[in-house]
């Protein structure tokens, strides 16, 4: 006789290291010991330490969305070769919520995360009413989770902020040179990704807009106060167009000598600045453009 074990929502006032420890022993459950008959077991869940924790190849996603209701398996996507393997390592209990957004913002790492939702909040736009996820990839990981999205997978907009990586110091509007990793990235686009990149990087776009210089300095000031006092000198000296280019390498670019200041670091004291009322900021073109194709009705 077939057997099957059914359970809704197991996660209800569950702690969460015990949903995980629930997850191993129903999967035990489907081998079976000698003499007893396999248990098929289905769990339907909104728990991301579920999602983080089940193998890929047995999760089904079921969305609503396009006017329908449809099931993705991601068993069934097409990856490039060690990419699915990659993909469920870096399948924490944050980058779970992936199944379980409705619009997704793919970023490089922390200090992306921090910025857009602080830019986001400045800008009016409550990211949680629209149901987006901001989601790291811990580097340029795109490619691992492209395949999950799309007319054919699940179906909901996905943008990806990154990078063109362009030599030099590309002026405010200028159509930045695409790195290879760039224009690899630019590929992952279908009917429901878009990919958006800075001109050079995120922290160079930013001090691109003469509106921002000022409070990068002041965020610098708040975790290393030496450096950004000496540098603040510099760029006050500068012509206006060299003063992105002496702002970004008196942080990113210090030379072989010197440590350059921590990205993730520097992003949470700019997006504390951000989030003062009386501070006006300025959004870089490209993050502006990602938001408002997340949040479109």
């Amino acid at each position: 006789a077939y057997k099957a074990l059914i359970v809704e929502e197991p996660e209800a006032h569950l702690h969460p290291q015990l949903q995980v420890v629930l997850l191993d022993h129903l999967q035990d459950i489907e081998t079976p010991v000698p003499g007893q008959k396999p248990v098929q077991v289905f769990v339907t869940s909104h728990s991301p330490h579920f999602a983080s924790a089940a193998k890929l190849d047995s999760l089904a996603c079921l969305h609503q969305g396009e006017g329908k209701i449809g099931a993705f398996f991601p068993r069934e996507a097409t990856f490039l070769p060690k990419k699915k393997e990659k993909l469920q390592r870096y399948l924490d209990v944050t980058r779970a919520d992936l199944f379980f957004a409705r619009r997704l913002i793919l970023v490089e790492g922390a200090a992306e995360r921090f910025l857009v939702n602080a830019m986001a909040a400045k800008m009016g736009i409550k990211l949680r009413e629209h149901s987006v996820t901001i989601l790291s990839t811990e580097g340029l990981n795109f490619d691992c989770f492209a395949p999950l999205f799309g007319g054919t997978a699940i179906p909901i907009r996905v943008a990806i902020l990154t990078d063109a990586d362009a030599p030099g110091y590309p002026a405010l509007g200028a159509t930045p040179t695409m790195s290879a990793a760039a224009t690899a990235i630019a590929k992952l686009a279908n009917t429901h990704i878009k990919a958006y990149f800075a001109a050079r990087t995120l922290e160079y776009d930013l001090a691109l807009l003469p509106a921002n210089q000022e409070h990068m300095l002041t965020a610098l000031a708040d975790i290393h106060p030496g450096i950004a006092a000496d540098l603040k000198l510099k760029v006050d000296a500068s012509a206006a167009a060299d003063k992105p280019r002496e702002l970004f390498r008196g942080m990113f670019d210090r030379g072989p000598t010197v440590s350059n200041v921590k990205k993730g670091e520097f992003a949470q004291a700019l997006a504390a600045v951000i989030a003062d009322a009386t501070v006006s900021f300025t959004t870089p073109a490209y993050i502006a453009d990602a938001l408002a194709y997340v949040t479109a009705p």
